[in-house]
């Protein structure tokens, strides 16, 4: 089921997405920090601590947003970081805060669309992407466009929003994901339409073992996966 952030536009899916990010650029960190009550930066940390374990040394961060997820990656000891975003507005915030952090000759950012990426084939030991693979238009497009871009041996990690299985944790995110996520969001960024999406899609998105399942079809050989935090959130692992 495709999941749109504006109903009423005549843009596809794509254009929506890139639009909506444009849109909440400069509340976009203040917001991921403040809904998840910091702990999307656990999440970002784990995950980074799982790919350490593959020593790369040139990652490609896919809906690299601001570039929270290429900051942590650092700590793999890669010697190249690349941000990849369809938002320009994300983008410019990301320059910024690498820059601030004195990353910058370390972190650089390219604009583009992750489903028909510039990049050669087997140019990446590694591909991150958090909280973005559930965005795309075509999820399959997308995967295997990670799988064109990595080295054989490389290595997908994916941290993305998932579903709680069991009550009342279950119950009780809905609540906070319907409700009192929109409602925040909404009042702080200005765009309403950007937070009520969220839960949708996340709704929508083909998690656990579909989507280790979408994987395999794309060519990646091992694929594992790791909940977190009651199921909130997944780190999928595959390996090309």
């Amino acid at each position: 089921m495709a999941v749109s952030p504006y109903r009423n536009s005549d843009k596809n899916k794509k254009q929506q997405v890139e639009q909506m990010f444009d849109n909440i650029a400069p509340k976009y960190d203040f917001l991921n920090h403040f809904l998840s009550l910091g702990i999307d930066k656990l999440w970002r940390k784990k995950a980074v601590r799982i790919l350490s374990k593959y020593k790369p040394e040139r990652i490609l961060d896919v809906a690299t947003g601001t570039g929270d997820f290429a900051v942590t990656a650092v700590k793999t000891g890669a010697k190249e970081i690349v941000g990849f975003d369809l938002s320009a507005e994300m983008i410019k915030v990301g320059e910024q805060k690498v820059k601030k952090l004195s990353l910058d000759h370390l972190i650089h950012f390219q604009k583009g669309d992750s489903e028909q990426m510039p990049f050669e084939n087997g140019s990446f030991d590694a591909i991150t992407v958090a909280f973005g693979v559930r965005n795309f238009e075509n999820l399959k497009e997308g995967l295997a466009e990670f799988n064109r871009v990595l080295k054989p041996g490389g290595v997908a990690v994916v941290l993305e929003f998932s579903k709680p299985r069991y009550f009342p944790f279950r119950q009780l995110y809905k609540f906070y994901f319907f409700h009192i996520l929109p409602f925040v969001g909404g009042l702080i960024s200005k765009d309403s339409a950007a937070y009520s999406y969220l839960p949708e899609s996340v709704m929508a998105f083909p998690d656990d073992q579909e989507f280790l399942d979408i994987m395999k079809k794309q060519g990646f050989v091992s694929t594992t996966q790791k909940r977190l935090t009651f199921g909130i959130a997944t780190i999928y692992l595959a390996v090309k």
